[in-house]
């Protein structure tokens, strides 16, 4: 078995899952881009992972972004790959890898790529120099025709949402199954102490619709603690009262104990799934939603959490007296976070892909 992923530099959602798989099957080889070896969560310790050229580029860890054009090249230059089994974890060109015709490959699309089948929604956020965006627009037609050629050779989708399955059947013109990605749940314990702040955790880009809360709750002089780092920092400040406290990037322990004492989890953005809202709700914490993406599949409204359907503040702030109004069970709200857990991910994935092939995968588990 061989596990594909896009590239081990940033250590995110995405990467978790690889470390999942790769604490699940320890004899798997992991082929990538690029690694950065001094940041890799410790499921990666004495793993084999073989590199492409780009390993040796000057700046690769902190420009990988900016090399995009090289990444189709970088894991073609990784071979003719042939095995029983290969599991791909993709939001980008990992896809491109050459396999043998024979070899399933079991792909996990977290998203089709973002920056040229959504442009529009990523490139101003990620790619803010006006030049370079006229540049990737211009490669944005032959990216798509290859990323779709390349979508076709995989013998099986399996999308991390019915927002990502919705987006493989629009743009790949594939069916696919849907597996939520795994959460630790297991990192939190329901609390049933609240203290009077809502709680966001989240890189602080302009996706993310953090706005939304911070001006929302702002309005109303409600507490809000945002844990997380990113080049929107500064004008989310500028928009913010003084009940809003930036804490920037904190430790997982402090993370846990702000998920734990928190009154709720407020989750404004539209997201493909959404890992966070999860782990509040493992935490027995109810969670306040955009209506839409991901969380229409992790929050059950009245049970677990609330939504507002319009992406504003005020529609945000409006639907803050009646969720304040509701009674919340911190431990129902954790049993609906538990089917979400990493056993129920591995138990869903391997089931799969034993279906799929007639292979028996716990022989290669733990070994």
């Amino acid at each position: 078995m061989k596990i594909v992923h896009d590239y081990l530099i940033q250590m995110g959602g995405a990467e978790r899952v690889v470390a999942l798989m790769a604490e699940a099957f320890p004899e798997a080889e992991i082929l990538t881009s690029a690694t950065q070896y001094e940041t890799l969560f410790p499921e990666f310790n004495g793993r084999t992972i073989r590199n492409s050229w780009m390993q040796h580029l000057p700046g690769i860890n902190t420009h990988f972004k900016k090399f995009f054009p090289l990444y189709p090249w970088a894991f073609r230059s990784l071979g003719t790959v042939q095995d029983d089994l290969v599991w791909m974890s993709s939001s980008g060109f990992a896809k491109w890898t050459d396999f043998a015709p024979e070899t399933p490959v079991f792909c996990y699309c977290h998203t089709p790529p973002r920056f040229f089948w959504q442009p529009d929604n990523y490139l101003p956020y990620e790619v803010p120099n006006k030049a370079l965006q006229y540049v990737v627009r211009g490669m944005i037609p032959s990216l798509r025709q290859s990323d779709y050629r390349a979508a076709q050779r995989m013998t099986h989708l399996i999308a991390n949402s019915r927002t990502v399955q919705d987006r493989i059947k629009q743009f790949y013109h594939r069916d696919s199954v849907v597996i939520h990605p795994p959460v630790d749940v297991e990192r939190f314990t329901v609390s049933h102490h609240s203290e009077d702040f809502y709680l966001i955790v989240s890189r602080l880009v302009g996706y993310k619709g953090l706005d939304r809360a911070v001006v929302g709750l702002s309005k109303l002089g409600k507490r809000l603690v945002v844990i997380g780092s990113g080049p929107d920092k500064a004008r989310l400040q500028s928009l913010a009262g003084p009940t809003v406290e930036f804490k920037g990037r904190l430790s997982d322990e402090e993370v846990t104990w702000h998920m734990q004492n928190c009154y709720a989890f407020v989750f404004p953005g539209l997201e493909d799934f959404g890992i966070t809202p999860v782990e509040a709700q493992a935490s027995g914490k109810p969670v306040l939603a955009f209506g839409g993406g991901g969380a229409l599949e992790t929050v059950q409204p009245g049970v677990s959490g609330m939504f507002f359907y319009e992406g504003t503040a005020d529609s945000l702030a409006a639907a803050v007296p009646e969720f304040e109004r509701q009674s919340w069970d911190p431990d129902t709200i954790r049993a609906n976070a538990e089917q979400f857990s990493e056993q129920a991910f591995l138990d869903k994935m391997i089931g799969l892909m034993e279906q799929e092939t007639g292979l028996q995968l716990a022989n290669l588990q733990h070994a």
